[in-house]
């Protein structure tokens, strides 16, 4: 059957409509089905979803250090790790509150 030809409101026509949105329906369960296995596969191999992280522990727990001591700015870790603001501050959170200038 094409798309263009109406299937019309005929009995046949309901019927022919039913069955497709019932192949359609169970079409889109087995997907489904086969998605969530794959998931649970690679969870199992030990692979994550996602983007990874730009920063690693050993990094973030350096620019923890860096960010305690009062004379280092946020600026200055931006610039030498090459992320940005908000990476720091996703990763690390606000260690101390900075006064400008």
């Amino acid at each position: 059957m094409r798309v263009s030809q109406c299937i019309g409101f005929t009995g046949t026509g309901k019927l022919q409509f039913h069955v497709f949105a019932a192949l359609a329906e169970f079409e889109r369960a087995l997907i489904r089905e086969r998605t969530r296995a794959g998931l649970a596969a690679a969870r199992a191999r030990g692979r994550r979803g996602g983007r990874p992280p730009k920063l690693n522990d050993k990094q973030v727990r350096t620019i923890k250090a860096l960010l305690r001591d009062p004379s280092t700015c946020v600026a200055e870790v931006v610039r030498d790790y090459g992320v940005s603001r908000t990476t720091i501050y996703k990763h690390c959170g606000v260690i101390q509150p900075r006064r400008a200038g």
